[in-house]
């Protein structure tokens, strides 16, 4: 999988208050999906006071991991700088517990002690064509697991489509679905439609 190097990165926001971040002219992030990340966080939350995030973005699932009273750590694994600065400028009071990390985060979750993790958020900006990439998944997803703890959970972005999430599927005990109406933005382009249904999706690694 090969990522730029050095992107187009741009944060907009139009007089009715739709934020987007863009990489290469591509959506990114966009702030309607504000509520949906937050429960998503909420539920990760609910598996323990250790978590690392692949992805910043604008911030939204980070935040609210890392606001949770209960949280201990929540690092964020970031690969552009420029990515970093943005939400640094926009949020300069973070939560103590949230460390946000430069790096390539398929590298960062090999270097992280086994079990050591009671969740992971997963929502890395990747090509289009990664998400069909059977082999890579069967190679990335393995150091996923040994990363969490015993009953531990990875929640990925929220699907707009009601399918289970195949990358994950086995390596995780048991899937968690949280089904929630949502409106994106009209110019959305990165989900099935522009309102709907979403799917919050939780695996959860197995106890023994």
């Amino acid at each position: 999988m090969q990522m730029p190097q050095h992107p187009d990165i741009t944060l907009s926001e139009t007089s009715s208050g739709e934020v987007t971040l863009s990489i290469d002219s591509g959506q990114a992030m966009q702030g309607w999906e504000k509520a949906l990340m937050e429960e998503s966080a909420d539920l990760l939350c609910q598996f323990g006071t250790s978590f690392v995030e692949a992805g910043l973005g604008l911030g939204l699932s980070a935040l609210r991991i890392a606001g949770q009273p209960t949280t201990r750590t929540h690092v964020v694994v970031e690969l552009y700088r420029e990515v970093i600065d943005l939400f640094v400028q926009r949020r300069p009071d973070r939560p103590a517990s949230l460390q946000i990390v430069q790096a390539d985060f398929f590298d960062y979750i090999k270097s992280v002690p086994p079990g050591s993790l009671d969740g992971i958020f997963f929502d890395p900006a990747l090509p289009t064509s990664t998400w069909s990439d059977g082999p890579f998944w069967d190679a990335v997803v393995p150091t996923l697991v040994d990363a969490l703890r015993p009953g531990g959970a990875l929640i990925p972005f929220f699907s707009t489509v009601p399918q289970l999430r195949w990358q994950y599927l086995d390596y995780f005990d048991r899937v968690i679905v949280l089904p929630r109406a949502f409106t994106a933005y009209a110019d959305t382009g990165y989900t099935s439609a522009t309102s709907g249904r979403a799917y919050i999706q939780c695996f959860v690694k197995a106890e023994h």
